[in-house]
């Protein structure tokens, strides 16, 4: 079977620079306004900073063959039903003949706060995979249903700060040697691997980009199994099995 995929590398550029593009144009029109939100917080409840990634999903879906998918976007149709809780909004549904093809998470970060919002973004997407797969478990997708593929993709602001080591307290017990003086990034990287060791996420996506990438597009991964190549990869094969079916 060969995969196509859909020159992920060029939008991937665009996506990067739509990212950034879309805050400064968020935080202008606040200014300009004369209604600046906290902080960056303005450009964030813009919203639509991530719509590049959903036009690479949009494409290898298009590319691999599944004529005929749903593809959601719009609030309205986001929804599915949780385990310990009755719904979930996702960034992107797959619906294909009434099934669930697969479920997406589209996520960022931007300084100067990382530390608090880390924690946040780990919470949200431990527990979001772990209540649909559960749910996935009890029927809730209908019976004999196929596994969809579930995706997760975090961009984080490449600068200092969340380059820098961070510290830990350790009053009781020792932090998992591996997360030991390990920057915001190197953090996120780790998350995203072990999302898909455990089984949470069929893959999972860190990128870092700087603020001066508005120009170029320019980003960049920490390791394989967490680049943007393995996660286009997966998806394109998923897509292209369900077509096959």
């Amino acid at each position: 079977m060969t995969l196509d995929l859909a020159n992920f590398e060029d939008q991937a550029r665009e996506a990067v620079k739509l990212f950034w593009g879309n805050r400064e144009a968020a935080l202008a029109r606040q200014v300009e306004a004369g209604n600046v939100d906290a902080g960056t917080r303005g450009a964030v409840t813009a919203g639509k900073n991530m719509d590049g990634f959903l036009v690479i999903a949009q494409s290898l879906i298009e590319a691999n063959g599944l004529k005929g998918a749903q593809i959601c976007v719009q609030q309205r149709a986001l929804t599915l039903p949780g385990f310990y809780r009755p719904t979930k909004l996702w960034d992107m549904l797959v619906m294909h003949r009434g099934q669930l093809v697969a479920a997406l998470e589209f996520k960022s970060q931007v300084g100067p706060s990382f530390g608090n919002n880390f924690n946040n973004r780990c919470e949200e997407a431990i527990g979001t995979a772990h209540d649909l797969w559960t749910a996935y478990r009890e029927g809730a997708f209908g019976d004999d249903a196929p596994r969809p593929f579930l995706g997760w993709i975090m961009l984080l602001e490449d600068c200092p700060k969340s380059n820098a080591s961070v510290s830990d307290k350790q009053p009781h017990f020792s932090v998992d040697p591996a997360f030991r003086r390990a920057s915001y990034a190197q953090r996120y990287d780790i998350l995203c691997k072990r999302l898909v060791q455990e089984g949470l996420y069929t893959s999972a996506t860190f990128l870092a980009s700087p603020r001066e990438a508005a120009a170029d597009g320019a980003y960049r991964h920490i390791s394989d199994l967490t680049s943007l190549r393995t996660f286009v990869t997966e998806f394109a094969g998923h897509i292209a099995a369900v077509a096959a079916r």
